[in-house]
């Protein structure tokens, strides 16, 4: 049966009903690691990567050889990509040999051009605009933790620190396509673009959900589910940090910021992390976090998406279950 050709380059390529398939996957390969092997073979799957990485490098590397293929890692400075040839020759080799290819690049318009001219699925393993993979992971630990996957829609979460990162903007489109409650807060400067706002409510209104986009870090915080954060400042803006941080410090994840979620409120972080600036050690290691199991699933989500998009281009039923 002849299948589709399925890419996930921002967290809008699917639907909330697709969404849930992936995460009740990623339940079942948290339960046995190797629950389907599409890539038995060993098949390749191309894993590029022009920044530097610990969890994504681990996470798909490992996730590729427990679903029976071979994990091609290239590194920038190891392929023709980072010495000026152009996307769209790349994914023209890779494609025909590899049978999906994952990509952490800088610029969306780099993964947008692979999957133009793959015949394979493109996997988004983060860009400047959006993290795709981590907030599937991130949704797999609230769903490890508060009720499964089916409680999901209607839980409220919280995103505090720079609003205006490549995690603000997938939480605000997962989310909406989950049917949560999405409060991002971050200080002015420092806000998601218009266009993703306006996509985000109209994700959230079709889905039951809603879209918060604030100033007050308390505001966004108040009765969440969930609290996420991230650094304050991105890879090779580390010599900035005193300079770059300094709009950030109200919004820094405390206990009296916890403080104002539930009780029972989650916190989760995507690494890594940077003790006593966006969060506080009490925090990061105390009894509310998460950050372990949500660091582990990201090997568990990424399996189930490669999975997902492999059943999609098949047209294999039994992938997709």
């Amino acid at each position: 049966m002849a299948g589709t050709l399925r890419h996930m380059l921002r967290d809008d390529d699917i639907t909330h009903d697709e969404q849930k398939q992936i995460l009740e996957l990623g339940m079942k390969f948290r339960q046995d690691r190797h629950y389907h092997m599409p890539f038995a073979g060993p098949q390749g799957v191309a894993v590029l990567f022009d920044k530097p990485s610990t969890r994504t490098r681990s996470s798909f590397s490992v996730g590729v050889a427990e679903l029976g293929g071979y994990p091609l890692v290239i590194d920038k400075s190891g392929s023709q990509l980072g010495r000026g040839e152009p996307v769209a020759d790349t994914a023209r080799v890779l494609t025909r040999m590899t049978s999906a290819i994952v990509w952490r690049t800088f610029g969306q318009d780099r993964v947008e051009t692979m999957a133009k001219y793959a015949t394979v699925p493109v996997v988004n393993a983060l860009t400047d605009d959006f993290h795709p993979c981590q907030v599937l992971a991130d949704f797999l630990t609230m769903a490890q933790f508060q009720g499964g996957v089916d409680a999901l829609p209607g839980k409220t979460i919280a995103y505090v620190g720079d609003a205006a990162n490549n995690m603000s903007n997938s939480y605000l489109l997962a989310g909406a396509i989950a049917g949560m409650h999405v409060r991002v807060a971050g200080p002015n400067g420092f806000l998601p673009r218009q266009d993703i706002v306006e996509q985000a409510e109209r994700l959230a209104a079709a889905n039951g959900g809603s879209i918060l986009v604030t100033t007050d870090a308390r505001e966004a915080v108040a009765d969440a589910d969930c609290v996420f954060t991230d650094t304050w400042v991105s890879m090779g803006e580390e010599g900035e940090y005193a300079i770059r941080s300094k709009p950030f410090w109200p919004y820094q994840v405390n206990a009296e910021l916890m403080s104002l979620a539930k009780p029972d409120a989650l916190f989760q972080h995507c690494l890594p992390a940077y003790r006593g600036k966006e969060v506080t050690e009490d925090v990061i290691d105390g009894p509310q976090s998460v950050v372990w199991d949500e660091a582990e699933n990201r090997l568990h989500a990424q399996k189930a998406l490669l999975t997902w998009l492999i059943g999609q281009q098949r047209g294999d039923a039994s992938l997709l279950e």
